[in-house]
C-alpha cells in the first residue's frame, strides 16, 4: 500500500493520540496535499519545524500501530467479511429454499453494514 494512504489511515485511527499540532500538520500534508512551505506559512513556523512535526508524527503513528495493530486487524476483518459475503452470494445462488434465501439476504445486509 502507498505510504500516503497508510499514513492517512493511521491519522484517522490514531490522530487523537498525537499533539494537536502534529495531527494538524500531518493532516495538511497527507490529506490536503499541502507542501512544507504552504504548511509553514499557514502556521507561522519554519519549513524545518514542519518537517520535524511530520517525522515525529509519522514515527508516533507507526509506533502506535506496531503496538496496537488496529489498522491491521481492521483490514483483516474487512477481508474476512468480504470473503463471507462472497460465500453467502454463492450459497444464495445455488439455494432453492426461500427461507434459507431470506436468512442469507438478512445476514448479507448485516455484514454489508459492517464492511
Amino acid at each position: 500500500m502507498e505510504k500516503h494512504v497508510v499514513i492517512s489511515m493511521l491519522i484517522e485511527i490514531y490522530g487523537k493520540l498525537l499533539t494537536t499540532k502534529q495531527c494538524q500538520v500531518l493532516n495538511e500534508y497527507y490529506n490536503n496535499d499541502l507542501s512544507l512551505a504552504e504548511i509553514a506559512e499557514n502556521n507561522n513556523i519554519s519549513r524545518q519545524a514542519v518537517r520535524d512535526l511530520i517525522k515525529k508524527g509519522e514515527s508516533k503513528l507507526f509506533e502506535y500501530e506496531e503496538k496496537l495493530n488496529i489498522m491491521k486487524k481492521t483490514q483483516s476483518n474487512e477481508q474476512a467479511i468480504q470473503s463471507i459475503l462472497l460465500k453467502l452470494s454463492k450459497i444464495r445462488e445455488d439455494s432453492t429454499d426461500k427461507k434459507i434465501e431470506k436468512i442469507l439476504n438478512e445476514v448479507q445486509k448485516e455484514l454489508s453494514v459492517i464492511a
